[in-house]
């Protein structure tokens, strides 16, 4: 299995076996993130094909490093678009859940008026993520940013669902916290 460098190089030289080998290293992560979001497994196939795409057509001028959370990033916004658009009218029970555990933290005001209000948002939270253990730090990000169930990442800690729920919500109420000493909490 090549490297990320030599796999950037091969995008770089135009090389179609980049995506072979993207897909090979990746393949399985990529499809993760976006099964975890969308539940369908044709959706998950379109959105994953679509991220290599992307990755194409980007690569070059950027030469991402770290490359998984590059394409991981682009998996996730992906799925997270095709998600709006097949629950224009109906709700995916299980991805609103996850995100409805956030709400009490975060405003749910649908109107972000700007990209500035956005960047801090996300650099506050970058910030109170490095406040956090590194197991609570990867629960958090299993659960909010990757949509893990509570029963994936309970197996993945060898714990139970009970104790990672509790855990996770005493994460929620640290980052509300957080959120609010920073003046960022509405």
């Amino acid at each position: 299995m090549l490297e990320d460098s030599q796999i950037i190089e091969l995008f770089f030289e135009r090389s179609e076996q980049a995506i072979v080998e993207l897909s090979e290293k990746y393949g399985k992560v990529c499809s993760s993130v976006s099964r975890n979001i969308l539940k369908n497994e044709l959706d998950v196939e379109e959105c994953v094909n679509d991220a290599y795409l992307a990755a194409w057509n980007t690569i070059p001028p950027q030469e991402p490093n770290p490359l998984l959370s590059y394409l991981c990033r682009i998996v996730r916004n992906l799925s997270l678009k095709k998600y709006h658009s097949n629950t224009a009218v109906k709700r995916n029970n299980y991805y609103d859940t996850t995100l409805d555990e956030l709400v009490e933290c975060i405003a749910s005001n649908t109107t972000i008026e700007n990209e500035v209000f956005a960047k801090e948002l996300s650099q506050q939270l970058n910030i109170f993520l490095a406040t956090l253990r590194q197991k609570d730090r990867v629960m958090f990000v299993r659960r909010y940013w990757y949509c893990d169930t509570v029963s994936e990442i309970a197996s993945y800690f060898h714990m139970s669902s009970n104790a990672i729920s509790v855990r996770l919500l005493r994460i929620r109420e640290k980052l509300r916290k957080y959120l609010k000493k920073e003046g960022i909490y509405v």
